[in-house]
């Protein structure tokens, strides 16, 4: 083995993971463009401001997870740890809303977040997300839930159940703040130090502490949804009407609040029973109607989500119904170099017909290509010798049964294709 691994967190994408990763990455693409939703590309990395002041300077990931450097002319830059904070930033930078409202953008992008790795959980990991832009539209918020449900159930991810919660907006958490801060400090000597830190910078986040004997003690606390305004109430009680139009089914969960400051109003997460607890969660997201404000824009209220791909795949394999790569149809064998420019054409006509072909490039003994064609799965191995190439044939043989058959050398992707449907 060598000595030179994948960084700590990060792992190497191999057949045929790499393939069910693109497979899901153009699901999700052909579900989300199918909702209006068009590609969006950001920089992999970003002026740290934009995740410090939009994501939040008491967040998790802004105070312990992000990736922060300086380049050689001295700007501290961020490996980009979420995608919203880069979306908005976009649209501000390019003055994107002169294009008419809502905007609706998707995105496939690696994040990187210093974390503790573990399975499902990687320093560098991929995520699918969406973001509905310029509309506080209650039926976007069901639109951008529905969405994620579909990618979800599309991919092969079973036993989901949606979270579904409202955290009101600035103007109501004025009053509930409060209380809960002095739930939170009655209870201090018992919470754990990540909890007492919280209270102080953000107390809605003391939900997020995954600490058994914390949750016991904050299952007692006072919760968001006794204190929403009127306008907060109608327009959660909005988005579940909508919710239950679209056949989207959901339970309502207090105490969720997602780990980012700058989410407002609706909040969700999918969870599956798929996988452990610390990793259940496989798309998730919010309301967030003041981030384009925070960064210097005009007030753009928006809604999107975040989709790990890694977690999406973990699950779909444990649900047994992981995406398995089409079979190569042809191993296309020449037996002599004399061969060798009658397979090439043979495996072009092949290709041509929109038929996975693929061609002996290394000098091996019939037996050995043979097994190797076993390996790497091919359905047909064509069979190009001294005798086949003057007679204007190729020997196909069919790898499950072993029956060979000669086919003209014009006509093997067309016997191919018939063989096939």
């Amino acid at each position: 083995m060598s000595e030179l691994q994948p960084p700590r967190g990060t792992q190497d994408l191999l057949p045929p993971t790499s393939e069910r990763f693109g497979r899901h990455e153009q699901l999700g693409q052909q579900i989300f463009e199918r909702a209006g939703y068009r590609r969006i590309i950001t920089p992999m990395f970003e002026e740290t401001q934009v995740f410090a002041r939009g994501v939040g300077e008491g967040s998790d990931i802004v105070s312990k997870e992000m990736y922060t450097f300086r380049d050689r002319s001295d700007n501290e830059l961020t490996l980009r740890p979420e995608g919203t904070a880069p979306v908005i930033r976009a649209i501000i930078s390019n003055s994107l809303w002169n294009e008419g409202l809502p905007l609706k953008f998707w995105y496939s992008a690696a994040m990187f977040r210093y974390d503790r790795p573990q399975k499902g959980r990687y320093r560098q990991h991929h995520q699918l997300g969406i973001e509905a832009v310029g509309t506080e539209d209650p039926a976007v918020d069901a639109e951008v839930v529905e969405v994620g449900a579909e990618l979800l159930a599309r991919a092969g991810v079973t036993d989901v159940n949606l979270l579904l919660n409202s955290i009101g907006h600035p103007g109501c958490r004025g009053e509930y703040l409060p209380r809960l801060q002095e739930f939170l400090r009655a209870h201090a000597a018992e919470l754990d130090e990540d909890c007492n830190r919280r209270m102080e910078t953000n107390p809605l986040r003391a939900f997020d502490c995954k600490v058994e004997r914390d949750q016991q003690i904050l299952a007692d606390a006072p919760t968001i949804d006794q204190f929403l305004c009127e306008e907060c109430r109608a327009h959660f009680e909005a988005v579940q009407g909508y919710l239950k139009d679209a056949g989207v089914s959901y339970s309502l969960a207090p105490r969720l609040v997602r780990g980012l400051d700058y989410y407002t109003r609706t909040t969700f997460e999918f969870q599956t029973g798929l996988l452990e607890a610390a990793q259940s969660t496989v798309c998730a997201g919010g309301r967030y109607d003041g981030l384009a404000e925070i960064l210097g824009g005009p007030r753009l209220p928006g809604i999107g989500f975040g989709s790990g791909v890694e977690r999406v795949l973990l699950a779909a394999e444990k649900a047994g119904s992981a995406w398995v790569p089409a079979p190569l149809v042809c191993f296309a064998v020449p037996l002599g170099e004399e061969q060798k420019s009658a397979t090439v054409r043979l495996v072009a006509q092949v290709r041509a017909r929109g038929l996975a072909a693929d061609l002996a490039y290394v000098d091996r003994a019939l037996k050995t290509q043979l097994k190797h064609a076993g390996r790497i799965g091919a359905r047909f191995v064509a069979l190009v010798g001294q005798r086949e190439r003057e007679a204007g044939v190729a020997t196909l043989r069919d790898m499950d049964s072993g029956e060979q058959t000669e086919v003209r050398l014009d006509d093997v992707g067309g016997w191919l294709e018939e063989k096939t449907r």
